[in-house]
């Protein structure tokens, strides 16, 4: 039997700077599955929060000339305020320097060495302080990283410790054979699937704390700290009470994950690889999602043309710029971002669209005495019908664009249906029609629920008082 309870959680994001709409993108298309979800009946876990150990991190806070926790500190505030800004559902905010996450960095590390998984060894390697991820010739483009291009490869030579990340090349071809739609979209599945058939190499996951002091003490060896990957990616477990509430844990794991297409070999594979040796269950399902490009650039705090999201929604709204990253953005590759095209699909779309559809319908209905509970109208019965599911279908398979785009073919259908009908001319039928329209909008605020939940919540505030106001005043 299938629980009745959910768990997901959206990747951690570095405090080295500002949130930007690239992180923006990922924590809204997470909140509409979680909302999407509670609408179902189900219990939702919704984990966030920030990565706060690591080199780049430790770097940062010395060129600010502060300690790394008051630096962490100052930056996780940024990274909160998300919440407000996009109205966001998350009931869990981690941070990787909170205490009981420590604790549970630790004890995954005493499992995996338990098992045998963990050695130390002398290695030399080139490293990507960008990604905090060593970098085979192979991964890169002209002798740097494609990732972060700007960025110098450093030398790492030093004693670390190991995990045996090779010796599970077999069970994880086999847990992704027995489990379909592990990964989505299957192009990523297919990808990672042919990385781990290719061979998998050993790696680090210590550093020497004479030289990177800023990370959780190795368990029984203060002279290294733990590499910011092992210790964050433990955090979706952390999240849920393990190891000390293991009720809790139980109650809410396996879990899904959101992740971006650079994240794709860490989230499916390494961590995968980390839990089975720490003996425990593999995530349900990971959701790869594309990069956001300014003029064919992907958006980068690195590249130094990151979008903090808080400003657009205090110039065009919370909703718009929700709708926006969900119905303009492909759900599983890269889309272009601007200003420009923001203001266009604000007027067009919420302000000439969504908004228009409303404002007309409660206007007309202001001329008659109408109240119904139930579609006279088998034409919009059946496009009601229809919108319900395949928004459904398309939120089932993270496709937002498709589901948004369900939604507005029905308002187009209701205007088209107004535009037929002429209720305005009130004659016979009249008052039914509008009647119709009325629950035709509810259920409209019903489906954009998970969406624009300020805009639904507002159209169903003006269904019930029948009073007019403006949703989304046009742009000039």
């Amino acid at each position: 039997m299938e629980s009745n309870n959910y768990y997901q959680t959206t990747t951690l994001p570095y405090v080295n700077a500002e949130p930007h709409l690239g992180f923006a993108l990922e924590i809204v298309q997470a909140d509409a599955i979680a909302r999407y979800q509670r609408l179902q009946g189900k219990g939702v876990f919704f984990n966030f929060g920030v990565d706060e150990h690591g080199l780049k991190i430790y770097r940062k806070a010395v060129e600010a000339s502060k300690e790394p926790q008051v630096y962490c500190d100052e930056y996780a505030v940024k990274f909160e305020a998300l919440k407000k800004a996009l109205n966001l559902s998350y009931n869990n905010f981690v941070r990787t320097t909170d205490e009981r996450h420590i604790k549970a960095a630790r004890e995954f590390w005493r499992k995996c060495n338990k098992n045998g998984d963990i050695y130390k060894k002398n290695y030399k390697t080139k490293y990507c302080v960008g990604c905090e991820l060593e970098k085979t010739d192979s991964e890169l483009t002209d002798g740097r990283c494609p990732i972060h291009p700007n960025r110098e490869l450093e030398i790492i030579e030093e004693e670390n410790y190991f995990f045996r990340f090779s010796k599970y090349q077999k069970p994880l071809l086999d847990f992704y054979d027995k489990t379909s739609r592990f990964v989505m979209p299957e192009s990523k599945f297919n990808e990672i699937k042919a990385f781990v058939k290719s061979g998998l190499q050993d790696f680090s996951i210590s550093r020497l704390k004479s030289k990177m002091p800023w990370g959780i003490d190795v368990p029984d060896d203060l002279e290294q700290v733990m590499f910011v990957w092992f210790d964050a990616l433990v955090n979706y477990v952390s999240a849920i009470g393990w190891p000390d509430d293991m009720k809790e844990f139980k109650t809410w794991w396996p879990v899904v994950q959101f992740a971006g297409k650079d994240n794709l070999r860490q989230q499916a594979a390494i961590w995968q690889a980390m839990l089975m040796s720490a003996g425990l269950a593999n995530s349900k399902q990971i959701f790869i999602h594309g990069f956001i490009t300014i003029d064919g650039q992907k958006i980068s705090k690195s590249l130094g043309n990151a979008i903090n999201p808080i400003e657009l929604v205090e110039k065009y709204g919370t909703d718009p710029v929700r709708y926006y990253l969900l119905a303009k953005i492909s759900p599983f590759e890269d889309g272009d971002f601007s200003e420009s095209k923001l203001k266009e699909v604000y007027n067009t779309d919420l302000a000439g669209g969504l908004g228009n559809l409303v404002a007309r319908v409660i206007t007309l209905s202001s001329k008659f005495k109408v109240q119904s509970s139930k579609l006279a109208s088998p034409e919009l019965a059946a496009a009601v019908e229809e919108a319900k599911q395949k928004t459904t279908k398309a939120l089932e398979e993270f496709k937002f664009n498709e589901a948004l785009s369900v939604i507005w073919q029905l308002i187009t259908f209701c205007d088209r249906y107004i535009d037929k009908t002429k209720p305005w001319e009130e004659k016979a039928g009249s008052e039914e029609v509008i009647a119709d329209l009325l629950l035709t909008i509810k259920e409209i605020s019903d489906l954009l629920l998970p969406f624009l939940p300020g805009t639904a919540g507002k159209i169903q505030q003006q269904l019930l008082r029948n009073k007019k106001e403006i949703l989304f005043p046009r742009l000039a």
